[in-house]
Parts: C-alpha cells; structure tokens; sequence
C-alpha cells in the first residue's frame, strides 16, 4: 500500500475520468504488475491497461541551495466498463 502515494487531479486527470481511466502517483521501485495486483485487490475492480511515465525533475530552490523535488512513477490505469474507483470519502 506504501507504493500508491495519492490519486492525481488535474484537468487532463478529470477529461480521463469519462474514458474510465485513472490517474496515481506511485513510488519509482514498483511495477506495473504489483500496482494492477493492488488495485484490482484493494478497490474490487477489473483492470484493462497501465501506462506510466516519470515525469521531468523540478528544481527546488531554498536561499543559496537549488535542489530537486522527490523523483516519482505516475501511472494510468484503465478500467473495465462498469467498474469505477471513489477517489474522494463521503464522509
């Protein structure tokens, strides 16, 4: 479960949402095999299709030191129709 860090939304995330696809940052080290496994486990759905890419290095920059933000894997997950994941708690 420590490799999902958190759902992704942005504007191209929620045009995704109609085509039953979803969007995660995960951590760099996991595949795409172990993230289908837990998804398909932990919220009860079919997966079709994962693609992923790691997005390009930020620089960080705190008074004289320029650093980099932290390196991650963003995956998109397709879903079977019918099928759907609640990205947000009701409560």
């Amino acid at each position: 479960m420590d490799e999902i860090k958190y759902p992704v939304l942005t504007e191209k995330t929620i045009r995704l949402l109609e085509k039953n696809q979803y969007t995660f940052d995960v951590s760099q080290k996991s595949t795409k095999t172990e993230i289908k496994q837990w998804i398909e486990r932990f919220f009860n759905v079919k997966v079709i299709a994962m693609n992923s890419h790691i997005p390009p290095r930020k620089k960080k920059r705190i008074g004289p030191i320029i650093g980099h933000s932290i390196r991650y894997k963003r995956m998109i997950v397709t879903l079977q129709s019918g099928y759907s994941i609640p990205l947000f708690s009701n409560k």
